[in-house]
């Protein structure tokens, strides 16, 4: 099979979706790789290292797509590639569709077989594929708030930790999954008062383990929410309900409650946001203020540190490529039905409930196509 790596297009997004590494086991597996040309710069990889690692380079983007049987990249299409999209093409990505319904529409029409990362689901209940991403925007969830809570850049001037004297900061946490605990990770260890708000009481019972009682884990509810917004400092959106939809947890008029120049960084904005008041940005223009409030919405936080996201991302995602490419989608998902669960749109439907639920769409079983 002739796998394609495309340079990202999406604003800021140096991430690319195979290493050097990942390129060499396809091509000693009998595959042939085609990288676009700079595709690994903005993560530090050159092209002399794919060409190194057997791939073979090339300029146009469009010959990247239309030679390739299975494009794997890291976000979503944009409409720029729209016309690159074509009927039995594998496309391997993060795809968020729920919240992005013209997506959806572009691929059922161009017939692609969609894959998304964020939905493959192990029997364990994890997604591998989403978890080294959302331990990434985690960590920078509370690393950005600290940043535009300072004065010049348009926040209430606090530092996080504090000093001997004077509070630390409020951090409230909506989420306690992988990226709730992983801002609660560096928000405890700068010294914040850290709270946690989820509805699987389970999942707090483990955090308050895990940090001795050095965190406040509250059972989520409306009037909870509303109360601890209001005290905040700074907000971290971190809910998941996979492959749909975020939940919107945030009212308006909660977000109007919170002190003049407090921070809120919605990572939920990939799935539509946790508040009424969430719209996605870019790293270019990455803030934007509501009723006081500065609102970080970017949809590719994990891009701000590519070489670290890249690696991680491709630690996971590359057993998954593998076996795509050598089985094919029809026989890897029989073998695998954690792949299977990764396939939102097949020939021409979408194949995965929560996204034709969050859309009022139809959809189909992908085990009654094959």
């Amino acid at each position: 099979m002739i796998i394609g790596v495309p340079k990202e297009i999406k604003d800021f997004e140096t991430r690319v979706a195979l290493v050097p590494a990942g390129a060499a086991a396809l091509v000693e597996a009998g595959h042939q790789v085609l990288v676009q040309s700079t595709a690994g710069l903005g993560s530090s990889i050159t092209d002399e290292e794919y060409v190194a690692a057997g791939a073979e380079i090339v300029t146009e983007p469009a010959v990247v797509w239309q030679r390739s049987g299975l494009v794997a990249k890291v976000k979503e299409p944009l409409p720029p590639e729209y016309t690159y999209l074509r009927p039995g093409l594998l496309l391997f990505t993060y795809l968020h569709l729920a919240p992005v319904p013209d997506l959806t529409r572009t691929l059922i029409e161009a017939k692609v077989n969609g894959i998304a990362y964020e939905t493959i689901r192990e029997d364990d209940g994890s997604l591998p594929l989403l978890t080294p991403m959302s331990e990434v925007a985690g960590r920078m969830a509370v690393q950005v708030g600290a940043y535009f809570l300072e004065r010049p850049n348009g926040g209430r001037g606090i530092l996080l930790g504090g000093i001997p004297g004077v509070m630390a900061a409020n951090v409230v946490i909506l989420g306690g999954g992988v990226v709730g605990h992983n801002a609660a990770r560096i928000a405890v260890g700068m010294g914040a008062h850290v709270t946690i708000i989820d509805k699987n009481l389970e999942r707090l019972r483990n955090l308050d383990d895990i940090y001795n009682s050095q965190i406040v884990t509250l059972a989520s509810n409306l009037f909870t929410i509303r109360e601890a917004v209001r005290n905040a400092d700074l907000v971290v959106g971190a809910v998941l309900i996979p492959g749909a939809a975020a939940p919107r947890l945030i009212r308006r008029d909660m977000i109007a409650s919170m002190k003049k120049g407090s921070v809120f960084v919605d990572v939920a904005i990939d799935q539509g946001g946790c508040s009424e008041t969430s719209h996605p940005t870019t790293h270019t223009d990455p803030v934007y203020e509501v009723e006081g409030v500065l609102h970080y919405c970017v949809s590719n936080m994990p891009a701000a540190v590519p070489h670290t996201s890249t690696f991680g991302l491709t630690n996971a995602t590359f057993p998954y490529l593998l076996a795509l490419a050598n089985k094919g989608l029809a026989q890897a998902c029989r073998e695998d039905p954690a792949i299977c669960q990764g396939v939102n749109t097949y020939a021409g439907h979408i194949t995965y409930a929560a996204v034709a639920e969050s859309q009022g769409r139809d959809w189909r079983e992908l085990s009654s196509m094959l």
